[in-house]
């Protein structure tokens, strides 16, 4: 629902902004070239103001005849004279050019064309009192508003369109459809300015009657509209893709790196499970009962942790030193005296984080890769240093020197960068092996 509404509002956004570049572009708006307003700056006007009698004709064009022999009679359109309510008989003071042809491509020969009125019966001709049109407030409004909502359609269709690729034939039919009708009606009823009845009104596209200029910038608008939607669309649908694509990037780390971790977690199991029934096998045969059970009590304690805390990635030092303790029990039973554990660990770490089951690994290597005799027992240390928990032990190596895969410390240094992002560091000489383990700080 918050995406959906994210996309509506950017949409939005971006239809408003195109209704703003259409209306305000210069390439876009009304050129009149051929009403006698708004000429061009570069048109041949006569620098001196010529004066004379207007005389209209029966289809409402005229000529101004001027009482003066250096200059002929000058042409005035029908369409000047129902703007500028010009009537038979006005003395107009004015300025002329000479075009090479009218609007309808007939030749004047060397009539001049009224350009502009400076005066009308003495008066100062006012061209924004003559020219009677609607609020400028008015007609922006409706122009914003109109190509806003025509270009959030478009912009709607086309995303759709670009979502649906890969779909049947009549899905891209049914939108490309879409799109024409809206264009069309973008077209038919575009708010556009007329001159009806001796004044300028903000009229539909279809009541017709319209300049051929209103056609080409309601024309020329639609097609702007068009093709910015469109493009608009195709770089939407990339950057989505792009952002889909990141998701499931990461969806699918997450998911491998759950599975990595569980299959790590597979090959600790088994190997913990069988030192564990060997050693209460000999606790059996020994017919020890009451340490044979107090054997089952901590060796289920263990695997009780490993299953609510064995998936779960990481676990307090706490629970791990309390699970190692269980551990070093079921090690001591066999080894009795011999074997040795010196745990000096400030309290303020024991909150810290670590992945589960980090110490079982290190403890197991330590007991099943040295001499553990009564002449030369082991003790193993584990300490925290500045953040980092070090265990270490002594060498004594035994004299069958058992065959190591090295699949403890392998998948020991692989979860640590999966669930810390950080390496373990293994230091070892002739006499002594340690192992340092960065830790993480409890988030406030």
């Amino acid at each position: 629902m918050k995406k959906f509404k994210a996309s509506l509002g950017l949409h939005m956004i971006v239809a408003l902004a195109l209704s703003l570049v259409i209306n305000f572009s210069y390439l876009l708006v009304p050129i009149i070239t051929d009403q006698g307003v708004d000429q061009p700056a570069d048109s041949p006007l006569e620098s001196e103001h010529s004066e004379g009698v207007l005389h209209l004709s029966p289809d409402m064009h005229g000529y101004i005849v001027c009482d003066c022999e250096r200059q002929d009679s000058t042409y005035v359109t029908s369409w000047q004279v129902r703007t500028f309510k010009l009537q038979s008989g006005d003395t107009l003071r004015f300025t002329s050019k000479t075009p090479d042809t009218t609007s309808d491509g007939a030749s004047w020969g060397l009539h001049q064309r009224l350009d502009q009125v400076v005066m009308r019966n003495g008066e100062k001709f006012d061209l924004d009192v003559i020219y009677d049109r609607p609020s400028r407030t008015v007609e922006f409004v409706w122009q914003i508003l109109y190509y806003a909502l025509i270009s959030y359609l478009l912009i709607t269709l086309f995303v759709s369109v670009r979502r649906r690729e890969g779909r049947a034939l009549w899905h891209y039919l049914i939108y490309a459809a879409l799109i024409v009708v809206v264009s069309v009606l973008a077209i038919y009823c575009a708010p556009v300015m007329s001159f009806r009845g001796g004044v300028m009104r903000l009229v539909f596209f279809f009541d017709g009657h319209l300049h051929d200029n209103a056609y080409l910038v309601v024309l020329t608008k639609t097609l702007f509209m068009l093709v910015v939607s469109a493009l608009y669309a195709f770089v939407y649908t990339l950057m989505q893709q792009k952002q889909t694509m990141a998701v499931e990037n990461e969806r699918l780390k997450t998911e491998n790196l759950s599975t990595r971790y569980n299959m790590l977690m597979g090959q600790i199991n088994p190997h913990f499970f069988f030192n564990s029934l060997n050693s209460l096998a000999m606790l059996v045969r020994e017919r020890d009962d009451k340490r044979a059970l107090e054997y089952i009590d901590q060796l289920s304690y263990t695997f009780r942790y490993i299953i609510q805390n064995g998936q779960s990635g990481s676990t307090t030092l706490r629970e791990e030193l309390e699970f190692a303790s269980a551990y070093i029990y079921l090690f001591k039973i066999r080894y009795e005296d011999k074997l040795f554990f010196d745990i000096d660990i400030d309290d303020k770490y024991r909150e810290w984080t670590l992945p589960a089951l980090s110490l079982q690994p290190l403890i197991g290597n330590a007991v099943k890769h040295n001499s553990i005799t009564t002449k030369n027992p082991l003790h193993v240390t584990l300490r925290v240093r500045d953040g980092v928990l070090e265990i270490e032990n002594p060498k004594h190596p035994k004299l069958d020197i058992e065959p190591s895969t090295g699949i403890g410390l392998a998948n020991l240094q692989s979860r640590w960068e999966i669930v810390v992002g950080r390496r373990i560091e293994i230091i070892q000489d002739d006499t002594r092996f340690m192992v340092r383990l960065p830790l993480q700080q409890p988030k406030a």
